[in-house]
């Protein structure tokens, strides 16, 4: 459990980055035998890109970082429970564990709207832990969206 807090503390400072560039505060690492492969946090503003999330992101650091798109027995770390898109890559790229910290009660793909990650009629599974630092989780995605709502209401005083 340790192991994991340590992790997501990592993940939230690349959530930190994001608030920074006014992006959902969304942040990702990717561990394989103890050590960091890939980091990322959202860039779906800066980019214009709606794929360039949290996990897209450090997925592709983490393929760069190994030289392969297999990504065997590494682990996710992100703030956010993964959307539909993000567990699909999950899959893909052979990861073995997600550990998040808040739910998605909107788009969340690991259990909270769809299960996608644990999908009986998938030959592919991937181990799900949820609500490792879920607070902190929680709290910067609630900071960034109420800063959001303030400087919207300015605009219209």
């Amino acid at each position: 459990m340790e192991d994991h807090k340590k992790w997501m503390r990592i993940a939230l400072q690349e959530a930190k980055k994001a608030f920074k560039k006014l992006e959902v505060p969304v942040g990702a690492v990717i561990v394989h035998e103890g050590e960091i492969i890939g980091k990322g946090y959202n860039l779906v503003e800066t980019l214009h890109d709606p794929t360039a999330h949290a996990e897209m992101m450090a997925i592709s650091a983490a393929s760069r970082s190994l030289a392969s798109w297999r990504l065997d027995d590494s682990i996710l770390y992100t703030t956010l429970e993964p959307c539909s898109m993000c567990t699909g890559a999950i899959l893909l790229s052979r990861i073995s564990t997600v550990v998040y910290g808040a739910p998605d009660p909107r788009y969340g793909a690991c259990g909270s709207v769809l299960q996608i990650a644990d999908n009986e009629n998938l030959d592919i599974k991937v181990k799900v832990i949820g609500g490792i630092l879920k607070d902190e989780c929680s709290t910067i995605l609630k900071d960034f969206f109420s800063q959001i709502r303030q400087k919207n209401e300015k605009l219209f005083d």
